[in-house]
């Protein structure tokens, strides 16, 4: 039987490979109609690369904002769930060794 902690695990997991996979199509997308432009005259390659550094700019700030809205929401699945912190271990386990003294 899956625990819930492995449910929301594999949860959070789908969710991130489901954007990274959404964010992989629309980055080839991009290239491609880039390329057209380029191909009809319309926008010339230095200006296609610059759009593409640009956006390659605001993926990288994308992808910290999602990293971080991503912790939070492991953080509020592991309180809900209330367990144990490594902090809280150590802790226990400082008290227990001092209890042996």
């Amino acid at each position: 039987m899956i625990s819930l902690l492995e449910k929301e695990r594999k949860m959070l997991k789908d969710l991130f490979y489901i954007g990274l996979g959404g964010a992989l199509l629309a980055k080839e997308k991009v290239e491609k109609e880039l390329n057209e432009l380029v191909e009809k005259g319309k926008l010339n390659k230095e200006e296609a690369e610059k759009f593409i550094d640009k956006a390659k700019v605001k993926g990288a700030e994308e992808e910290q904002e999602f990293k971080a809205r991503l912790k939070e929401a492991i953080r509020e699945v592991l309180d809900e769930m209330d367990l144990a912190t490594r902090s809280d271990i150590e802790g226990l386990k400082k008290r227990e060794e001092e209890q042996k003294k």
